[in-house]
């Protein structure tokens, strides 16, 4: 593992088994998150990025599920780490903000209780320090009131306010790294606003690293440093943010990126969209998974998967022709 990296992934599988054969939900995903700086990680639904953020901790079904590659963590791989030395990690040193905060919250325990629980279960508190020190983090991240609020119910608050809750209780312990999966889903965009500020002054205060799993394009350009673009399971472009929006090289990218609103755009013009849909993981493409999609598409493409070429030390991608899909935007754009 590079000393610079606070986690590192490299050829992460993860497969399930299931009633119709083992299903590869994640093939070949690596990258890496620094100390201090925000990860994004986005693609359309069934991409495999909540099952790439549960699998740092394990939290699929031992039984049901097959890990291959390695998960570096502090010279440790997670992978092959004991259930018991992972319970020491999860929620203290890597926690995790779920996209839906009321599955996520026990419903028969007062949002106090299942802060003070985590505090005394990670940092051996007393249960008075444990509930000033849920009052502080309730109060750190935006709740008005909360030296009432820790009394109320998950039921009692409004979805934002539950959101603030979930991250209030991720960042109780001080974790190193917080994996944040589509934290501001449903929530109004002033809402939202507030939820993404609030993580970005923790973040600031205590150098932890963010993995910031979205589909929302402005949510990353106002918040990651870096973005890992997955599609069907395998990591398809990673590069630094501003590239991504300045120079994307993979069609999938470039896709979503025209899909997105702006200020400028033609109003009487219906949006970009990208044709099909995400293949099921039961009929996964011989060759390049975005091909069937692809205008760009070859029978190369449909017939020999690509490897994620470094094309730089800051840009990977998986596709056979993106210079020549480069070259046709640059020249596109200059006639523009």
């Amino acid at each position: 593992m590079n000393s610079d990296y606070l986690l590192q992934i490299d050829k992460l599988r993860v497969s399930f088994w299931t009633e119709k054969g083992r299903l590869t939900a994640v093939e070949d995903a690596s990258f890496y998150i620094k100390q201090g700086e925000t990860l994004g990680v986005v693609g359309e639904s069934g991409c495999g990025k909540s099952v790439t953020a549960e699998s740092i901790l394990k939290l699929h079904d031992d039984q049901l599920t097959d890990y291959e590659g390695t998960i570096s963590y502090h010279n440790q791989n997670l992978l092959t780490e004991s259930e018991k030395s992972l319970r020491k990690i999860r929620g203290n040193e890597i926690s995790m903000i779920f996209q839906d905060p009321m599955s996520s919250l026990n419903p028969v325990y007062t949002i106090g209780d299942q802060i003070v629980e985590s505090l005394r279960l990670h940092k051996k508190m007393s249960k008075k320090d444990a509930y000033q020190k849920a009052i502080e983090v309730l109060r750190l991240t935006g709740i008005p009131s909360p030296e009432q609020r820790v009394h109320d119910y998950p039921h009692q608050l409004s979805g934002g306010m539950r959101q603030r809750v979930m991250i209030a209780l991720a960042i109780c312990c001080e974790p190193t790294l917080l994996i944040a999966d589509e934290p501001t889903t449903a929530l109004d965009v002033t809402i939202q606003a507030q939820i993404l500020d609030v993580m970005k002054d923790l973040q600031k205060k205590t150098s932890m690293g963010i993995m910031m799993i979205t589909h929302d394009l402005a949510v990353v350009a106002e918040t990651c440093d870096r973005v890992v673009v997955m599609y069907l399971g395998q990591v398809i472009e990673e590069t630094d943010v501003k590239d991504l929006f300045n120079q994307p090289l993979h069609p999938y990218t470039i896709g979503l990126l025209k899909s997105m609103p702006n200020m400028d755009s033609d109003r009487t013009k219906e949006l970009h969209e990208i044709n099909g849909s995400v293949p099921s993981l039961h009929q996964v493409p011989q060759g390049c998974r975005f091909a069937g999609r692809c205008e760009f598409a070859t029978e190369k493409c449909r017939n020999e998967a690509p490897i994620l070429e470094e094309v730089t030390d800051s840009h990977k991608v998986r596709c056979w022709h993106y210079q020549e899909i480069s070259l046709k935007r640059g020249a596109s754009n200059g006639d523009s």
